[in-house]
Protein backbone atom coordinates (compact mmCIF):
# COMPACT_ATOMS: atom_id res chain seq x y z
CA UNK A 1 0.00 0.00 0.00
CA UNK A 2 2.82 2.39 0.82
CA UNK A 3 4.41 1.66 -2.52
CA UNK A 4 1.26 2.60 -4.45
CA UNK A 5 0.94 5.89 -2.57
CA UNK A 6 4.54 6.73 -3.23
CA UNK A 7 4.15 5.85 -6.88
CA UNK A 8 1.05 7.97 -7.26
CA UNK A 9 2.66 10.94 -5.54
CA UNK A 10 5.73 10.71 -7.75
CA UNK A 11 3.54 10.76 -10.86
CA UNK A 12 1.97 14.06 -9.94
CA UNK A 13 4.15 16.67 -11.55
CA UNK A 14 3.43 20.28 -10.91
CA UNK A 15 4.03 22.64 -13.77
CA UNK A 16 4.73 26.24 -12.81
CA UNK A 17 2.16 28.64 -14.21
CA UNK A 18 3.39 31.35 -16.50
CA UNK A 19 1.99 34.73 -15.52
CA UNK A 20 -0.16 36.39 -18.16
CA UNK A 21 1.67 39.24 -19.82
CA UNK A 22 -0.25 41.90 -21.65
CA UNK A 23 1.38 42.70 -24.93
CA UNK A 24 0.68 45.58 -27.23
CA UNK A 25 0.96 45.10 -30.95
CA UNK A 26 1.37 48.73 -31.83
CA UNK A 27 4.25 50.54 -33.41
CA UNK A 28 3.21 53.76 -31.68
CA UNK A 29 4.67 54.18 -28.19
CA UNK A 30 2.30 54.73 -25.31
CA UNK A 31 1.76 58.39 -24.55
CA UNK A 32 -0.16 59.46 -21.47
CA UNK A 33 -3.26 61.54 -22.19
CA UNK A 34 -2.83 65.29 -22.08
CA UNK A 35 -5.06 67.20 -19.78
CA UNK A 36 -6.24 70.61 -20.86
CA UNK A 37 -7.80 73.18 -18.59
CA UNK A 38 -11.53 73.65 -18.76
CA UNK A 39 -11.56 77.24 -19.93
CA UNK A 40 -8.52 77.54 -22.17
CA UNK A 41 -5.60 75.76 -23.71
CA UNK A 42 -2.45 77.00 -25.44
CA UNK A 43 -1.32 76.11 -28.94
CA UNK A 44 2.20 77.00 -30.10
CA UNK A 45 2.26 79.02 -33.30
CA UNK A 46 5.30 80.12 -35.32
CA UNK A 47 5.17 83.56 -36.84
CA UNK A 48 7.75 84.88 -39.30
CA UNK A 49 8.78 88.46 -38.71
CA UNK A 50 9.82 90.91 -41.40
CA UNK A 51 13.56 90.42 -40.83
CA UNK A 52 13.38 86.63 -41.20
CA UNK A 53 13.62 85.77 -37.51
CA UNK A 54 11.04 83.37 -36.14
CA UNK A 55 9.14 84.20 -33.01
CA UNK A 56 7.16 81.65 -31.08
CA UNK A 57 4.00 82.88 -29.48
CA UNK A 58 1.22 81.17 -27.66
CA UNK A 59 -2.25 81.59 -28.97
CA UNK A 60 -4.89 81.23 -26.29
CA UNK A 61 -8.29 79.91 -27.19
CA UNK A 62 -11.11 80.28 -24.74
CA UNK A 63 -14.41 78.50 -24.79
CA UNK A 64 -17.36 80.81 -25.02
CA UNK A 65 -19.48 81.16 -21.94
CA UNK A 66 -22.68 81.36 -24.02
CA UNK A 67 -23.94 77.88 -23.26
CA UNK A 68 -27.32 77.15 -24.74
CA UNK A 69 -29.43 75.06 -22.44
CA UNK A 70 -32.31 72.98 -23.72
CA UNK A 71 -35.55 73.22 -21.81
CA UNK A 72 -36.90 69.67 -21.87
CA UNK A 73 -40.40 70.60 -20.80
CA UNK A 74 -40.64 73.07 -23.68
CA UNK A 75 -39.35 70.44 -26.08
CA UNK A 76 -41.87 67.87 -24.86
CA UNK A 77 -44.78 70.30 -25.11
CA UNK A 78 -43.69 71.24 -28.64
CA UNK A 79 -43.56 67.58 -29.65
CA UNK A 80 -47.01 66.97 -28.10
CA UNK A 81 -48.44 69.90 -30.07
CA UNK A 82 -46.99 68.58 -33.31
CA UNK A 83 -48.25 65.04 -32.59
CA UNK A 84 -51.74 66.34 -31.81
CA UNK A 85 -51.66 68.40 -35.01
CA UNK A 86 -51.09 65.32 -37.18
CA UNK A 87 -54.13 64.04 -39.00
CA UNK A 88 -52.87 60.59 -40.00
CA UNK A 89 -50.88 59.24 -37.05
CA UNK A 90 -50.92 55.66 -38.29
CA UNK A 91 -48.95 56.68 -41.40
CA UNK A 92 -46.27 58.35 -39.26
CA UNK A 93 -45.98 55.25 -37.08
CA UNK A 94 -45.82 53.05 -40.19
CA UNK A 95 -43.05 55.17 -41.72
CA UNK A 96 -41.14 55.22 -38.41
CA UNK A 97 -41.40 51.45 -38.04
CA UNK A 98 -40.38 50.99 -41.67
CA UNK A 99 -37.33 53.18 -41.11
CA UNK A 100 -36.28 51.12 -38.09
CA UNK A 101 -36.71 47.87 -40.03
CA UNK A 102 -34.75 49.33 -42.98
CA UNK A 103 -31.84 50.30 -40.72
CA UNK A 104 -31.87 46.83 -39.13
CA UNK A 105 -31.91 45.08 -42.53
CA UNK A 106 -29.15 47.30 -43.88
CA UNK A 107 -26.95 46.47 -40.88
CA UNK A 108 -27.52 42.76 -41.57
CA UNK A 109 -26.65 43.32 -45.24
CA UNK A 110 -23.45 45.21 -44.39
CA UNK A 111 -22.45 42.45 -41.96
CA UNK A 112 -22.98 39.84 -44.70
CA UNK A 113 -20.93 41.86 -47.18
CA UNK A 114 -18.14 42.25 -44.63
CA UNK A 115 -17.98 38.49 -44.15
CA UNK A 116 -17.11 37.90 -47.84
CA UNK A 117 -13.29 37.95 -48.05
CA UNK A 118 -12.58 40.33 -50.96
CA UNK A 119 -15.83 42.27 -51.25
CA UNK A 120 -15.22 44.90 -48.51
CA UNK A 121 -12.00 46.06 -50.20
CA UNK A 122 -13.77 46.26 -53.56
CA UNK A 123 -16.55 48.29 -51.98
CA UNK A 124 -13.96 50.63 -50.45
CA UNK A 125 -12.43 51.13 -53.89
CA UNK A 126 -15.84 51.85 -55.40
CA UNK A 127 -16.54 54.39 -52.65
CA UNK A 128 -13.15 56.00 -53.13
CA UNK A 129 -13.71 56.21 -56.88
CA UNK A 130 -17.15 57.75 -56.45
CA UNK A 131 -15.80 60.27 -53.94
CA UNK A 132 -13.07 61.27 -56.38
CA UNK A 133 -15.59 61.64 -59.20
CA UNK A 134 -17.91 63.73 -57.01
CA UNK A 135 -15.08 66.06 -55.99
CA UNK A 136 -13.98 66.45 -59.62
CA UNK A 137 -17.54 66.91 -60.90
CA UNK A 138 -19.02 69.21 -58.25
CA UNK A 139 -16.39 70.68 -55.92
CA UNK A 140 -13.27 71.39 -57.94
CA UNK A 141 -14.45 74.28 -60.12
CA UNK A 142 -16.45 77.37 -59.17
CA UNK A 143 -19.11 76.91 -61.86
CA UNK A 144 -19.79 73.33 -60.81
CA UNK A 145 -20.06 74.39 -57.14
CA UNK A 146 -22.71 76.92 -58.17
CA UNK A 147 -24.50 74.17 -60.08
CA UNK A 148 -24.42 71.90 -57.01
CA UNK A 149 -25.78 74.71 -54.81
CA UNK A 150 -28.60 75.30 -57.30
CA UNK A 151 -29.41 71.57 -57.36
CA UNK A 152 -29.50 71.45 -53.55
CA UNK A 153 -31.77 74.51 -53.40
CA UNK A 154 -34.19 73.01 -55.94
CA UNK A 155 -34.24 69.75 -53.97
CA UNK A 156 -34.99 71.68 -50.76
CA UNK A 157 -37.87 73.43 -52.50
CA UNK A 158 -39.25 70.12 -53.78
CA UNK A 159 -39.10 68.60 -50.31
CA UNK A 160 -40.65 71.63 -48.64
CA UNK A 161 -43.36 71.73 -51.31
CA UNK A 162 -42.79 75.37 -52.22
CA UNK A 163 -41.92 74.63 -55.85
Amino acid sequence: MAISVAASSSVAVTVPRVPAVSTRCSAVPYLPPRSFGRSSFAVPLKLASGNGLDKVELMKTRASSDETSIDTSELITDLKEKWDGLENKSTVLLYGGGAIVAVWLSSILVGAINSVPLLPKVMELVGLGYTGWFVYRYLLFKSSRKELAADIDSLKKKIAGSE
